[in-house]
């Protein structure tokens, strides 16, 4: 715990030092759409019920099923709204950091946009390898964000995290404001309390 609480302040300090680096490093490939509604959306899931199932194609070439994960591994789901966009750029690298924390608590991470391939591919690559699945949600249309109620009027997803475990029963829901990040720290929190229940059980 101790260990985890000196790698989320470090991660802190990165990103303070750093708010917009991922966006100053290729500043004119990067869209600021400017400030946002923070939340556009009605969910449609809740704590304690099964997580809705999908499908997606990864930038790897992989197909990536939720289903994949059930009995093996919890699931985070990161959303978010579009690449390209600063807040997104920043958000995505930061899970390198704590990489370990993910995998001591055993459990992975997706990332899904409604953006395609092709986009995520060249935005991936310019942000730097990233240890997790990116999926594209485009097509159908912004289906698997529709499905957990994160699809905006405007046809991108809502900044939202979403923690699944084993058995596929959500445990933790941010629907965050669009602008801003998620607090790592929150998300470690849940994972680590997560893991506790199960040693439990």
């Amino acid at each position: 715990m101790k260990r985890n609480s000196i790698l989320i302040a470090l991660v802190i300090c990165f990103i303070a030092c750093s708010a917009h680096a991922a966006s100053y490093v290729y500043k004119t490939n990067i869209y600021d759409p400017g400030e946002l509604k923070p939340a556009d959306s009605s969910l449609k899931v809740k704590v304690g019920q099964k997580a809705p199932d999908f499908t997606l194609p990864a930038v790897s070439g992989k197909k990536v099923s939720l289903h994949d994960f059930f009995g093996r591994k919890n699931v985070v789901i990161s959303f978010v709204p579009a690449a390209w966009t600063p807040v997104c750029s920043d958000q995505w690298p930061g899970y390198n950091i704590i990489q370990d924390i993910f995998e001591s608590n055993d459990a992975v991470l997706l990332g899904i946009t409604v953006d395609s391939i092709p986009t995520l591919f060249a935005w991936t690559n310019q942000m730097g390898k990233l240890w997790f699945d990116v999926l594209s949600d485009f097509w159908p249309h912004g289906a698997a964000a529709a499905r957990f109620g994160v699809l905006r009027s405007d046809g991108v997803a809502e900044r939202a995290l979403f923690v699944i475990d084993k058995k596929g029963i959500i445990r933790y829901i941010d629907v965050h404001n669009i602008n801003q990040r998620p607090p790592l720290e929150n998300l470690v929190r849940e994972l680590e309390k997560l893991k506790q229940k199960n040693s439990r059980q």
